[in-house]
């Protein structure tokens, strides 16, 4: 029986997950689930897959989690010392789907007991991927990526050699607002930003969607997982988000990876892997599709590729700050302190910031130097929201 935790299990990701847990009655044994404020879907989950323990995120929720999982055998605890500890349990396959920078910690601590890692946190990659990779050489462990785009390019890079890749292109649908006139974007709402036109995913990652943001994550994401230059990544739109990703090599072939838009594809892949299991996702009908749409993006609606591109040119601790002062723009948006167009603004002046100061991007890469840029990201970009609001 594969033991297994899965960390962020209410969101989408976590969700699809358990999905395929459910399907397979008897196959898994559930160490520890984590989930954030909806702790009554926290609970209902531990119990069922009679996991050892679940944790919520949030410290003034345990009571709330105690009580739902009273007389299950379920442990339950909570806040950021709490997953790490559940990271620590021993454990074959962990997936790492909390969102943001949040899910770095208990990742790290996975690795280093050398298990496997199915990362779907592309901001632990972003905030510090040359040590996540390193923690996962020195221990043994193994990280498969979760994101469609990256498990697909993987997926495309089976028998093949890395150095013989040209390029790699990964696909955005264009989020919400692709289509719409660039002068709209700045009265754009919450409520229209939160709405993926292909899909179904949380609401922050449905917003940095529209705005371009969790692509140029994944961009970023692209270089330190696969460990090519800034160049060889491209990004095209796709609107009808069938193809996920395509390798180009030196001799000029194409490998693309095409799938429906479902999440389960991608989770499936690293839950069976190496092997190649049967799936509850839809087939493609290429007939009925007729044809694919691609074109390339236009950097002035999303300056977040163009920010992606300089991080990956400055390197060292410039991801954290990036991911950092995107979060936060996202926060203000959220609360409805700024407007749509504002966030990208706002990320890069927060960038700005840090950079500026002397030797705090190029500190060393530990988690103490990374956790401690993502909160002066974070309070730079409040510094900026206060003097534009007053």
């Amino acid at each position: 029986m594969k033991k297994i935790s899965i960390f962020g299990a209410t969101g989408s990701i976590g969700q699809s997950t358990i999905d395929l847990i459910r399907r397979a009655p008897g196959a898994y044994d559930v160490v520890a689930l984590s989930g954030g404020h909806n702790v009554a879907q926290l609970a209902r989950d531990a119990i069922e897959l009679q996991a050892d323990i679940a944790i919520t995120a949030h410290d003034a929720r345990l009571e709330e989690l105690r009580s739902a999982l009273a007389g299950s055998g379920v442990e339950a605890a909570s806040g950021a010392a709490a997953l790490v500890e559940a990271a620590s349990r021993p454990a074959d396959w962990i997936m790492s789907a909390i969102v943001g920078a949040a899910g770095l910690a208990p990742g790290l601590k996975a690795l280093e007991q050398g298990t496997t890692l199915a990362l779907a946190n592309k901001e632990s990659l972003v905030c510090a991927g040359a040590l996540l990779m390193q923690t996962a050489a020195d221990h043994g462990a193994r990280i498969l990526p979760v994101d469609s785009e990256h498990s697909a390019v993987f997926q495309a890079l089976v028998g093949e050699r890395i150095e013989e890749v040209e390029r790699i292109i990964i696909t955005a649908s264009g989020g919400a607002f692709r289509d719409w006139p660039l002068e709209r974007l700045k009265t754009a709402t919450l409520a229209e930003a939160s709405s993926h036109p292909n899909w179904d995913m949380g609401q922050r990652i449905t917003i940095d969607s529209a705005s371009m943001f969790n692509k140029a994550l994944e961009v970023i994401e692209t270089r330190e997982f696969f460990g090519v230059a800034p160049e060889q990544i491209e990004v095209l739109v796709h609107p009808q988000s069938l193809v996920h990703a395509l390798v180009g090599f030196r001799d000029g072939a194409l490998m693309s990876h095409l799938g429906a838009p479902d999440m389960r594809h991608a989770i499936g892949y690293a839950l069976h892997w190496p092997d190649r299991n049967a799936l509850p996702v839809a087939r493609l009908d290429l007939a009925a599709i007729g044809q694919l749409e691609f074109r390339a993006p236009d950097l002035q609606r999303y300056p977040a590729l163009r920010l992606a591109q300089e991080v990956m040119r400055r390197g060292g601790l410039s991801g954290a700050a990036f991911n950092g002062a995107k979060e936060r723009a996202l926060d203000h948006f959220i609360a409805g302190r700024i407007g749509f167009l504002d966030m990208a603004s706002l990320t890069e002046e927060g960038l700005a910031t840090l950079e500026a100061q002397p030797g705090l991007i190029d500190a060393s890469m530990t988690l103490e130097n990374v956790t401690r840029v993502d909160d002066l990201a974070r309070r730079a970009v409040d510094q900026v929201v206060t003097q534009r609001t007053g």
